[in-house]
């Protein structure tokens, strides 16, 4: 049991690093490109993830000053998806509201000036025969 933790312990390390250096934005990779760090990983697999974690990644603070024992895991500073920043829905329900407002208004004019085009042409015809119609 001892002997198979020795070797699955590093394997997952190593795992975890490489997953990590792939979700790692590359201007958050230090001292190296991102590719370096790939190939330090998987060749130097017990000391390269451990590089990795210490030193090969810029860490960031959580917000508001905690410390990680009291960071809570739904406190974000940075929204993961659009759909998570209510900033970014807030501004698309006011440019869906101001595109539908406008179609609204062109449709509106577009309505006036047919009932426009068809009182002209009642009222032309109209206009000749005043009379109505004759009964014999």
């Amino acid at each position: 049991m001892l002997r198979a933790l020795m070797f699955i312990l590093p394997i997952a390390l190593t795992i975890y690093a490489f997953i990590d250096c792939l979700n790692t934005p590359e201007d958050e990779a230090k001292h190296l490109p991102k590719v370096a760090w790939v190939f330090i990983i998987l060749l130097f697999w017990i000391v390269g993830p451990i590089v990795w974690l210490a030193a090969g990644r810029t860490r960031r603070s959580p917000a508001g000053g905690l410390t990680p024992g009291g960071w809570h895991r739904n406190h974000r500073t940075q929204w993961v998806a659009p759909d998570d920043n209510p900033e970014f829905l807030k501004s698309l329900r006011e440019e869906k509201d101001e595109s539908l407002l406008k179609d609204w208004e062109a449709d509106l004019r577009r309505r006036e000036e047919e009932l426009k085009r068809r009182e002209q042409g009642e009222g032309g015809a109209a206009g000749k025969g005043d009379e109505g119609p004759k009964q014999p």
